[in-house]
């Protein structure tokens, strides 16, 4: 058994962005990056009480988890908590490719173990689970969390792990005010019921719901996320326009807001972060509460912008 439940902050910080290599419109998000930048946004996270780090093994095919480890340097290992991920995809065909992605990362992280580690994707379940076992039971893996899973997969999941005395204590998916079928599918009151943390990543729909970007000022050029939601940022005005007008009400922005519904809705948002002002963000969305009706009203204006956010790895829920 583990030997203490998955206690983590209100937010996990993701880094997904920082597996880009700094070089303007090179990488998924094409973010501008530096050592000294980055370096920054971990000293004032941790001055704020946020101490989880969201990478994985394929974000910039290693080189997120190698770019935190050196903006962590010099910190205790007890001072923050690290989550990163076994990609199916991405598997070796060594005998147990689970633990050798798992030796990469801990050598790119240069730690002993994982606070969190997360099954990506459901390639398989019934394969890929059970060689998590021996990974908890050594301790180099705490606890156990499934990403991009549905309800079947996660009691599957669930079942294998509770057959040697562990279970499933994080959901990690895609869930934001455009994208909502974890939701609706009941994996949401499933982790309710069963004390499992939902981890909700693309909160921000990678930058489309902070009111930063328009038809006006779109996303980088040749940036993924440029060609994935540059053409539908005209229909989302609606929504952002209330997003900034609620924010403006209580000194916050559009992004605070929908972070803060996350918040509301009972998730643990992943929120990622290349600059360090955008962590006053998160301190300002942690402090704000939304009403029913506003939560009700910005769900119906998302609804109205009928958009598809779904990333090309998810499945329906």
């Amino acid at each position: 058994m583990t030997s203490k439940e998955l206690t983590v902050p209100a937010v996990a910080l993701g880094t997904w962005a920082w597996g880009d290599s700094g070089a303007a419109g090179d990488g998924y998000f094409g973010s501008q990056l530096t050592e000294p930048g980055l370096r920054e946004v971990v000293e004032k996270a941790h001055a704020n009480g946020f101490t989880l780090w969201d990478t994985a093994a394929v974000y910039g095919m290693g080189r997120s988890e190698t770019v935190l480890a050196q903006a962590l340097k010099g910190y205790a290992r007890s001072e923050y908590q690290l989550s990163t991920k076994f990609t199916p995809q991405a598997a070796g065909d060594g005998a147990n490719p689970v633990a050798d992605m798992l030796e990469q990362s801990l050598d790119r992280l240069g730690v002993e173990y994982i606070d969190l580690y997360w099954i990506h994707n459901p390639a398989d379940v019934a394969r890929w689970t059970p060689l998590l076992i021996p990974l908890l039971r050594s301790g180099k893996i705490k606890h156990v969390g499934v990403s991009n899973h549905n309800l079947k997969q996660i009691a599957l999941a669930d079942q294998i792990l509770g057959e040697a005395g562990y279970r499933v204590e994080a959901v990690q998916n895609h869930y934001s005010l455009l994208h909502r079928s974890s939701e609706r599918a009941g994996i949401l009151d499933h982790c309710r019921e069963h004390d499992v943390r939902f981890f909700s990543y693309m909160v921000l729909e990678q930058g489309a719901l902070t009111g930063r970007y328009g038809p006006a000022h779109p996303m980088p050029a040749g940036s993924d996320r440029a060609a994935a939601y540059n053409d539908i940022l005209p229909s989302l005005r609606a929504l952002t326009d209330r997003m900034r007008a609620i924010g403006a009400a209580r000194g916050a922005s559009a992004a605070d807001v929908a972070i803060a519904w996350a918040f509301a809705k009972g998730t643990t948002p992943i929120i990622g972060v290349t600059k360090a002002s955008y962590l006053d963000g998160l301190v300002r969305a942690h402090d704000i509460e939304l009403a029913a009706e506003q939560i009700a009203e910005l769900e119906a204006l998302a609804d109205a912008a009928d958009v598809d956010t779904r990333g090309w790895w998810e499945r329906e829920m």
